[in-house]
Formats: C-alpha cells, sequence, structure tokens
C-alpha cells in the first residue's frame, strides 16, 4: 500500500462571521498517497481552497485532525508550522504574491536562504532557467507578464524540491494559453521532483489531468471523478471516505 502524505480525520473549520460562527468543513477525512495528483473541485463557496489552506496548515482545524508526512499539524505551533512548510511544501496561489521590490531571481533564492540552503541563488538560478525564464532572473515583478509572474512563482515552490506541492487556482489570472503553459509546467515540476500535488481548481480540463478528482459541496466531500462538475450527474449524498491508491 502506497504511503500516505497527507491525512485528515473529521477535519472541521469555523470561522467567525459577521452574523456569528460560520462552518466552512463539515468533517472532511481524506487521505492522499505520495506522489499521487490530487484535484479539488466543486462550486465557489464549497470549501476547496479552505481544504487545501488545512493541509498547508495556513488554517487551523477547529476540530479533527490534520496530518502531514507523519506530523500533526495541528500540534504544531506558528514558528514550527513555517519552518515544516519551508522545508516540505511548496505552494502556488492565484495571485503571485511575488515581493515587487525583488528581482526574479531573488524572490526565488529567499525562501531558500531563510533555509540556510548553501547553493541559494544558484539553485533558484536552476529553477528559474527550468521554468524558460534564465533571461528574466534580473527583472522586476512590474516587468514581466502575468504568466511569467506565475514561472517565477513556480520556480519558487519548486527550489525547496518539496515533497507536498498546493497549487490554488493557480491559472486563475490567465489567459486560457498562458494557463495551458502554466499547467503544463506544474505537472512538469511534480514529475521532476517526485511531489505529491494538491490542485484547486474550477476548470474539469485541468482537474482531469489528476490521478484523482475529489468533489466538494457545502464544506464535505460529496464524491469522486467528475460527473458533478460536468453536469452527468449529481453528486452522492452525504460525506465518504477518499482513500489513497
Amino acid at each position: 500500500m502506497a504511503e500516505t502524505v497527507i491525512a485528515l480525520e473529521d477535519a472541521r473549520l469555523v470561522l467567525d462571521g459577521n452574523a456569528g460562527p460560520v462552518e466552512i468543513l463539515r468533517g472532511i477525512t481524506l487521505d492522499v498517497a505520495r506522489g499521487e495528483s490530487v484535484g479539488l473541485v466543486g462550486p465557489s463557496g464549497s470549501g476547496k481552497s479552505s481544504l487545501l489552506m488545512l493541509m498547508g496548515g495556513l488554517e487551523r482545524a477547529t476540530s479533527g485532525r490534520v496530518a502531514a508526512l507523519g506530523h500533526d499539524l495541528g500540534a504544531m505551533n506558528e514558528d514550527q508550522l513555517a519552518r515544516f512548510r519551508r522545508g516540505n511544501m511548496g505552494i502556488v496561489f492565484q495571485s503571485f504574491h511575488l515581493i515587487a521590490t525583488m528581482t526574479a531571481l531573488e524572490n526565488v533564492a529567499i525562501p531558500l536562504e531563510l533555509a540556510g540552503v548553501g547553493d541559494a541563488f544558484e539553485r533558484a538560478a536552476a529553477e528559474l532557467s527550468a521554468m524558460g525564464l534564465g533571461a528574466r532572473m534580473g527583472h522586476y515583478p512590474a516587468q514581466m507578464s502575468g504568466g511569467e509572474q506565475q514561472r517565477v512563482a513556480l520556480a519558487r515552490a519548486a527550489a525547496v524540491r518539496p515533497a507536498i506541492l498546493l497549487a490554488d487556482e493557480p491559472t486563475g489570472n490567465l489567459d486560457a494559453a498562458t494557463g495551458a503553459v502554466i499547467m503544463d509546467l506544474l505537472f512538469g515540476l511534480r514529475d521532476r521532483h517526485g511531489a505529491t500535488l494538491i490542485l484547486v481548481t474550477h476548470a474539469p480540463e485541468l482537474a482531469v489531468r489528476c490521478d484523482r478528482v475529489v468533489r466538494l459541496s457545502d464544506g464535505r466531500i460529496a464524491g469522486e471523478g467528475l460527473t458533478e462538475v460536468i453536469g452527468t450527474a449529481p453528486a452522492a449524498a452525504g460525506p465518504v471516505r477518499a482513500a489513497g491508491a
């Protein structure tokens, strides 16, 4: 049986809203195996991004358990979580989150320097070259297109050689052609580093490239597969357990 890299047991997330507590995730139980790619799909507000944030330790489960690489994320303080992410996870968002006052090379190198990597700039340059940005290393974000900025964000995520890649709508701010290139690079990055990939997307054509597709609805896992997304069948009622291969 494949090693489980991410495991959630009855994970729930409740956030404070203007009208009182809002239940965002309603008991998620999900296992993801090492090297697996999983697409998280569902309508807006279904909890996809919140689930990704739990997996990355960027949100804390209100109850239940979230573990990554055998570590209980709920038992870590913020500094421990930051160090764990820095050494084990690469995260790519819809917004690029680049530092405007730093060049592409500096943006990719800074997490490596914080991690104490001796050849931070050499590794950053290699990742930027792999993304086709060898000639843009000295440029600032404002001097690059959206697609180029997302490539820098991918290089930054890849530079730590993460065991886990988390991507939240990475093509959401890009046109279709540029988005397709970014997705090719993202899956190539996964293959190159052997990382486990969790991808949040609204696009069935992107989700279908994953090994497994998990559908969310109203904060619950509604089933697996793309039937609900492409409108050929309703989602299964109630939460189900989605186990890694």
